[in-house]
């Protein structure tokens, strides 16, 4: 499987960020049969449901000299989710970036776990391809840059998913894919991601099969439901008016929403690498917090901060998909999206059909919206005279360049063409 450079320094231990599947499944033992090394595996729990008993059990099987397994779900949704979604960070307006969210938290696990157990090396099951190549190795750089990383994918002789099933097979090495279905997913609480197989060269709508925590548009209850989120500050703290803890209320709206058949993206995005992929991904609770944070943005932030974080919000995605979580751009975005969300604080009721979300109600008792001046109706706060003088003044560089420039020439030159 290739070998490698005998010039680098002998590794004696490293860390693993292992999944129990394909990818770093084949990895703890090639690591120990081409660097002779220790291998110790740390498991991220991000809420992707797995049975981590079982994970265990089989990364020591296969070679791992001891496995750490990390709750990081509260942190996850806390330190990450949470600040993504205040942020309004959606990458090329479809992909809520739950990968990309993930890799930084689990990175920095991993690099918390090799400096304790004395690790002179971390290594991935990321593809030479993929964005998660760069994701990980953006964070270990900023965490611990002395740490000596490893990236199979880029130094063996595997090259596809089916190479690597037959590595696996050859090693005694139990995996989850086979040949028939080679879709690589990644789940977490925030969302499921489908690539590979069909998906690499069927353009159009992706096979049913390939969607899993989602129910069918059309196989949807075939009456409306409403679900009202509460917000401080920007943050989730309720569904329906309880209030309820980050983990729990990611569970409660991908319940509701995946039954609806809301969360359904098919995207061909622009890899940071600079290809093009196709994927499929399922972020139900995502979908309906993003489009309630929006709803609620839209009713307390004055027009000026509202339209100019929507230019922070593209930045801020492209800073997370990019793999910069841990840098010093995205922390000083992180404080002007904090002072914008001081009084993002209210109540959005949303309404769920087969697929489909819109807006039932929106609330907050920091509203700018003023009935006095947004009606029709003539108040005493809006006196429409001054519109004229607004017009005026708003209107004169028009004017002056119509008068000295000849306007109303060049309008008359424009029709007779």
């Amino acid at each position: 499987m290739g070998s490698p450079l005998e010039s680098l320094p002998k590794v004696k231990r490293v860390v693993l960020a292992y999944s129990g599947g394909l990818d770093t499944s084949v990895i703890i033992p090639w690591l120990r049969e081409n660097y002779g090394c220790e291998v110790i595996a740390m498991v991220g729990d991000v809420g992707q449901g797995d049975d981590f008993k079982a994970v265990r059990k089989k990364a020591l099987a296969t070679g791992a000299s001891r496995v750490f397994v990390e709750d990081l779900r509260e942190e996850f949704i806390t330190g990450y989710l949470w600040k993504a979604l205040q942020a309004g960070a959606v990458y090329e307006g479809k992909y809520l970036l739950g990968t990309s969210l993930a890799r930084p938290v689990l990175a920095k696990a991993q690099v918390e776990v090799a400096l304790r157990v004395g690790a002179d090396a971390v290594a991935h099951g990321c593809t030479g391809k993929g964005n998660d190549q760069v994701r990980f190795e953006m964070a270990y750089k900023a965490l611990a840059p002395h740490l000596r990383v490893i990236a199979p994918w880029r130094e063996w002789t595997i090259k596809s998913r089916e190479d690597a099933i037959d590595y696996a097979r050859a090693h005694n090495v139990p995996v989850p894919v086979t040949k028939k279905e080679p879709y690589s997913r990644d789940q977490n609480i925030w969302h499921l991601s489908h690539e590979g197989g069909p998906l690499e060269t069927k353009l159009g709508e992706p096979p049913e099969d390939a969607w899993k925590v989602t129910c069918p548009p059309e196989r949807a209850p075939g009456r409306e439901a409403a679900v009202t989120i509460g917000f401080e500050a920007g943050i989730p703290i309720s569904v329906d008016n309880r209030g309820i803890k980050p983990v729990a209320l990611l569970e409660k709206l991908n319940a509701i929403a995946g039954e609806n058949g809301v969360g359904r993206t098919d995207l061909v995005e622009n890899r940071f690498v600079g290809m093009k992929s196709h994927g499929a991904y399922e972020t139900p609770a995502g979908t309906l917090l993003h489009a309630a944070h929006h709803e609620l943005e839209a009713l307390c932030l004055d027009r000026e901060t509202f339209h100019y974080k929507q230019q922070v919000a593209l930045r801020y995605a492209e800073l997370v998909y990019y793999g910069h979580w841990f840098t010093p751009l995205r922390e000083a975005l992180d404080g002007f999206v904090q002072k914008t969300q001081r009084h993002v604080t209210g109540e959005v009721t949303l309404g769920l059909y087969k697929g489909n979300v819109r807006v039932l109600d929106r609330r907050s008792p920091y509203s700018l919206y003023d009935t006095s001046i947004g009606g029709f109706t003539m108040g005493a706060d809006y006196d429409q005279k001054d519109a004229e003088g607004f017009i005026n003044i708003l209107g004169l560089p028009v004017r002056i360049a119509a008068a000295k420039q000849g306007g109303a020439a060049g309008l008359r030159q424009r029709k007779k063409e």
